[in-house]
């Protein structure tokens, strides 16, 4: 798998207008990936999505491209079920699988243990037709306190399940060793509604899959 992310990334080609930093932190998601149709359209495509401070003004890297991709750094506290809403709570569930060791030093996951337990207060939306951006935040994020958060590295191969309600985070890779995971998200559809104001939308050409019927 990461040969072959590896032969992707040596291959892309994403116009300069088109290069967009990932963030999970509210002002920056919205300059960045809520004023771009790339972001919002990239359901059922592969798209690539940058680390703060890689690109320059006119959106040139400033370091090579293959140590650009979004994660490398790291992620802000948040709640996956801000991005994935669902009818009722509680059915977004993320696979979290080490590709490599994560550590403390190079960025392990870190999390607040009974935190899925308190809801969520803030979501992330598509913005009204004529909008200045593509997508806009509902709520707002409590601020959390640090000591709350427990690190829980993993050997590779190993698997983090992740509750869509459970606040979460990774900080800085301080190391000089990498830190690659394969992460996705699964729904229990029955009984369930995906919110039709969220970001990622099912298309005719790539429908969510079912795992089982």
């Amino acid at each position: 798998m990461r040969s072959r992310i590896q032969g992707i990334i040596e291959g892309m080609e994403v116009p300069p207008h088109c290069r967009t930093e990932f963030s999970t932190r509210e002002e920056e998601q919205l300059q960045a990936q809520g004023s771009s149709d790339y972001f919002l359209t990239s359901g059922d495509k592969i798209r690539f999505f940058f680390e703060k401070g890689v690109l320059d003004k006119k959106g040139n890297f400033l370091i090579p491209k293959e140590k650009s991709i979004s994660k490398i750094g790291h992620v802000t506290p948040h709640q996956d079920a801000t991005f994935l809403h669902t009818e009722p709570l509680g059915r977004i569930l993320g696979f979290w699988i080490a590709l490599e060791d994560a550590t403390q030093e190079n960025g392990c996951l870190w999390f607040i243990p009974g935190s899925h337990t308190n809801g969520i207060t803030r979501r992330m939306v598509r913005a009204p037709s004529g909008a200045s951006t593509c997508v806009e935040f509902v709520g707002s994020e409590p601020a959390y306190d640090d000591t709350q958060f427990i690190p829980v590295p993993i050997k590779k191969g190993g698997l983090i399940l992740i509750h869509g309600e459970v606040v979460h985070k990774s900080e800085l890779n301080s190391s000089g060793s990498s830190r690659h995971a394969f992460t996705f998200h699964v729904m229990e559809a029955e009984g369930t509604t995906w919110s039709q104001e969220n970001w990622l939308q099912p298309t005719p050409e790539l429908p969510f899959p079912s795992l089982y019927t």
